[in-house]
């Protein structure tokens, strides 16, 4: 639960950076820098099995926001291996060195985190450390640690590029105000304050984040983006009115019977924003709308939709979706049914997931019926659309009026969400401490609980690998732009309770207590895992988190005990070297490197296949030789080239002076035998 640099703390200077080497610019020059677009990896066994189920998560991020895909090594030249280092780290763009080290350590296993440190093997280094830093932040040198300051260099830019994109307080890659401090005091300062509390961000990327990302690997979109629709602009981002049906769907400000705001700009600009409404009040028994998207190709086969739907129907009316697909057979598009959305009538818009399964050029389809003679005086409203090519998540957790249950629930108190039971067969809730837990104020603490009730069966105990994942919700309208805080939770079957010979993750009806429901009904509760720190409270009131006064948890429970097999190696490569110390990461993870020994912060690395030293570089000083053993600086350089150049001048000016004596005894020589030529040839004429 610590910031990147705390929990490298006591790493050595290159590791504390989350850079190897220690280069700290903010995007590197150089085009042998860049990987391709689809990126080898590599997950070594050591690495935790929560971690391995974060990193599939964070490749999910990359390639929904990014252009940038990750596949598993297949024998490539350059991969990236991720190991489970003594922190988090990574090298700093494509080394070009075959094996690339990236540590996902204890405690790294948070998305944000994971998303850091492969935007450091994709290029970029911390975002203070551009050349423009001090225009934005105030260093305070007097309250950095003893021998961290260099953690705080600036490097300028003909050696670094900010891609023209402004600098960014809310950079994923920027420091926190407490980096490296002293004492209690902040060592970065911001010169407009509102930004104090903002600055060290690890939930998701931010829009500069990714605008830089684009800039340096010309992305166009995210590759299992496919569209996202506020209706904010009179086109309706290429939607179509269905051909054949008797009623529309309009775009409106408002609604008779409701809404009277759409979701979008809900609570921000009065009188403003717009929505697709189909009025059942005005419509005729039986009467349909339909509204289509734009045409859509997909590429992996399967979809996630959502949306925010408001119903003030009459209670029979209906939403239902379609898919309308094209292929050779139908080349006009042949409809088919996906699913009956089941919203009784609230005065609330409400959040809805629809899984899909579409392989050819497709649309959606959303068709309103007005069903039965029933009054009804409003009707079916739709807004921020979103559809990606990724999974939905499982189950929907919406806690209403949140402001006020974070500032009025005690500490230590916690409030559950309902049971979820997965598509495996067990139940879990989410426990989250409003007020923090004992210890954390201002701090929102989320855990993860397994659950059962009397008579459940067929479940294996202790759970076996299961990872629960906790999502807060950043409403924004586009998924893309959206910054959403997560955490997971792993069931180890092996695990056991601290100081106890009891496993953790044991059946609850054993390990846990028996809870009434608000329903009375009872269940038991197992332990939680989670995290005290899940996100403050300041965080939680920013963006879209809290909307309409409501928070949004997206909750799962997926089944990764695939993780715990070794990832296959490409047959026709040698196997990566496994670490015998994945905790020193003082060494290379190879037994070669345990006899080299590199001086001077010096670090041992694998570069085709030997050991060699890494040495420590600064801003005037570099060390060098095969164990880093010597020292040079910008003046021992300009005394060897003064030098050098002129040891070349006093030999050019003796070869010069050698080479006129010799041309003159030549020329003297020359001289002498022409003379002797023209006096023979004197005699001869006389004869």
């Amino acid at each position: 639960d610590l910031d990147i640099f705390d929990i490298n703390e006591g790493m050595q200077a290159e590791v504390e950076k989350d850079t190897f080497p220690p280069y700290s610019r903010n995007s590197i020059i150089g085009d042998e820098y860049r990987w391709p677009k689809t990126i080898p990896y590599y997950m070594e066994d050591d690495l935790e099995i929560n971690a391995k189920g974060v990193i599939l998560k964070a490749f999910e991020q990359y390639r929904l926001k990014t252009c940038i895909e990750f596949k598993p090594w297949s024998g490539e030249a350059n991969y990236i291996s991720i190991f489970k280092g003594g922190g988090c780290f990574s090298s700093v763009g494509n080394r070009r060195v075959g094996k690339q080290r990236l540590s996902i350590g204890r405690n790294c296993d948070r998305i944000a985190t994971i998303e850091h440190e492969f935007l450091h093997a994709l290029g970029f280094w911390h975002e203070q450390s551009r050349a423009d830093r001090d225009d934005y932040v105030r260093i305070m040198w007097d309250r950095i640690s003893e021998g961290k300051e260099h953690n705080f260099n600036t490097y300028n830019d003909t050696t670094s590029s900010s891609l023209g994109v402004p600098y960014d307080y809310g950079s994923m890659m920027h420091y926190s105000k407490n980096a490296f401090r002293n004492g209690t005091e902040p060592t970065i300062v911001t010169k407009i304050t509102a930004f104090s509390d903002v600055i060290g961000q690890r939930m998701e990327f931010s829009d500069s984040d990714l605008l830089k990302l684009h800039r340096l690997y010309n992305c166009t979109q995210g590759s299992t983006f496919l569209d996202s629709c506020d209706f904010e602009r009179e086109n309706i981002c290429g939607m179509i009115q269905g051909q054949g049906d008797k009623a529309d769907w309009d775009r409106v400000s408002k609604a008779a019977g409701g809404p009277d705001t759409d979701y979008s700009n809900m609570g921000k600009c009065a009188g403003s924003g717009y929505f697709m409404h189909f009025s059942t009040g005005t419509a005729n028994n039986g009467d349909t709308a339909l509204l289509e998207s734009r045409l859509l190709y997909p590429k992996r086969g399967y979809q996630c939709l959502q949306f925010f739907y408001y119903n003030s129907a009459g209670p029979g009316d209906t939403l239902k979706i379609f898919v309308r697909e094209y292929n050779k057979a139908n080349p006009n598009g042949a409809l088919r049914f996906i699913k009956t959305i089941d919203a009784s009538p609230q005065e609330l818009w409400q959040l809805h997931h629809v899984s899909l399964d579409v392989t050819t050029k497709f649309r959606v389809v959303f068709q309103g019926t007005k069903v039965g003679p029933g009054p009804s005086t409003g009707g079916l409203s739709l807004d921020d659309i979103n559809l990606s090519e990724t999974t939905c998540p499982e189950f929907i957790w919406r806690v209403k009026n949140f402001s006020n249950v974070m500032e009025n629930t005690p500490t230590n108190t916690a409030i559950y969400s309902p049971p979820f039971t997965s598509k495996e067969g067990y139940t879990f809730q989410m426990g989250l401490y409003p007020s923090g837990k004992e210890g954390y104020p201002g701090e929102l603490s989320a855990y993860a609980h397994l659950v059962a009730r009397e008579g459940d069966t067929g479940q294996k105990w202790p759970c076996p690998w299961k990872q629960m994942t906790m999502m807060l919700m950043d409403q924004h309208p586009h998924i893309q732009k959206r910054m959403s805080n997560q955490r997971s939770v792993t069931t180890d079957p092996n695990m056991k309770a601290t100081g106890s010979d009891v496993f953790f993750w044991d059946d609850p009806r054993k390990v846990g207590v028996e809870v009434t429901d608000t329903d009375g009904s009872r269940y038991f509760r197992g332990p939680g895992a989670g995290t005290p720190v899940y996100l403050t409270h300041l965080r939680a009131k920013s963006r879209d988190f809290i909307k309409g006064g409501d928070a949004i948890f997206l909750l799962t429970m997926e089944d990764v005990s695939h993780l715990t097999v070794t990832q296959p190696l490409p047959s026709t490569t040698v196997p990566p070297v496994t670490s015998s110390s994945p905790s020193n990461v003082t060494t290379a993870p190879s037994d070669l490197c345990l006899n080299v020994q590199c001086l001077n912060d010096g670090v041992c690395v694998m570069d085709e296949g030997k050991a060699v030293c890494r040495c420590a570089v600064g801003d005037d000083w570099w060390y060098y030789g095969e164990s880093c053993q010597y020292k040079g600086n910008a003046m021992d350089k300009t005394t060897l080239a003064l030098a050098s150049s002129l040891s070349v001048l006093g030999v050019m000016l003796v070869v010069t002076v050698v080479s006129v004596i010799c041309v003159k005894k030549k020329y003297k020589k020359h001289s002498g035998d022409n003379s002797v030529v023209m006096a023979n040839m004197h005699i001869t004429e006389k004869l």
